[in-house]
């Protein structure tokens, strides 16, 4: 199988991957728009989750709006105008994915903590704060991605050689050398605060889980309240996204990291793995979430009998 060959298979399988993301990522924000009024209690919770399922939509979004800008043929102002917006949009989705699911793992560790006076007066400021702490972070993330727009051009305005190209009409010239290692270092060190605060978070909700185990079987009684059962599902479902991301986080970068000298050179089938492995946790989070949901699952199974 040469190169060609082997690109337009991995483009086939990303556009599978993004029409299974946007319309689970649809299903899961509409759900909980429409539900938004039923449990007051998981308010900061149901929040968070309709902005992931927001910002997840527009990054596949965009994504798919790349595809099709590759097809067309010619390249004029108006393409380069696209590409910024597209890009601009793309990078901020994805700075805003890891900083939501940073908080929604901090909301969940601290919900099923212990009710001391402590945790009492956290939960009920990030209830009463959650919607500040989320606008904060969309303007932060905005004003920080806004540099990427001065570096996003249309190949024939630059020597090719000097691009990094992410897509056939679209490609990022470099940053001047010491503007470009303050940047690095700016998303790099927050990157790895927020995963460090996913780590240390979800280490926090194993060891809770574990020792509400112990302290089950200690006392020989297996029998949980639903509220219990409730919220240990729900941090199970929280861990697992958090492995989800910092996988898929992970792989990226290595992948970044490996073929970064290729990319450079427009390697078209390094460039379509980075982009199918860059998005799988916008797809998986979704569907993690809706399967996790017994409404969900009753709905599903209510409109299957009934289309029998």
């Amino acid at each position: 199988m040469n190169s060609h060959s082997t690109c337009a298979f991995i483009n086939r399988c990303f556009l599978f991957q993004l029409g299974i993301g946007i319309a689970a990522n649809s299903f899961l924000l509409l759900f909980h728009i429409f539900t938004f009024h039923e449990d007051h209690r998981s308010y900061p919770t149901k929040l968070i989750t309709c902005h992931l399922a927001l910002v997840h939509e527009v990054m596949l979004f965009t994504a798919m709006s790349f595809i099709f800008m590759d097809l067309a043929e010619s390249v004029n102002f108006w393409n380069e105008l696209i590409c910024k917006a597209l890009f601009f949009t793309n990078r901020v989705m994805r700075n805003l994915s890891i900083c939501f699911t940073c908080i929604l793992s901090v909301i969940q560790a601290v919900t099923i903590s212990p009710s001391t006076f402590y945790f009492v007066r956290c939960k009920h400021k990030l209830t009463n704060y959650i919607l500040y702490v989320l606008i904060f972070f969309w303007f932060l993330n905005l004003s920080i991605s806004s540099t990427v727009i001065f570096h996003v051009v249309s190949p024939p305005n630059v020597t090719p050689n000097d691009l990094l190209q992410i897509g056939k009409h679209c490609s990022i010239s470099p940053m001047n050398s010491i503007f470009g290692r303050v940047f690095f270092i700016m998303t790099t060190s927050r990157d790895v605060l927020l995963v460090g605060v996913m780590l240390l978070s979800s280490v926090y909700m194993v060891i809770l889980l574990s020792r509400h185990q112990k302290r089950c079987q200690y006392l020989h009684n297996t029998s949980h309240s639903p509220r219990s059962s409730l919220e240990k599902r729900a941090t199970q479902t929280i861990l697992l996204l958090v492995s989800a991301f910092v996988d898929t986080y992970c792989l990226n970068l290595i992948i970044m990291t490996i073929s970064v000298h290729v990319l450079w050179t427009y390697d078209q089938v390094f460039l379509s793995i980075q982009k199918f492995v860059s998005n799988v946790y916008a797809t998986v989070n979704p569907l993690v979430l809706l399967s996790s949901d017994k409404r969900i699952i009753n709905i599903l199974k209510y409109m299957q009998c009934k289309s029998h």
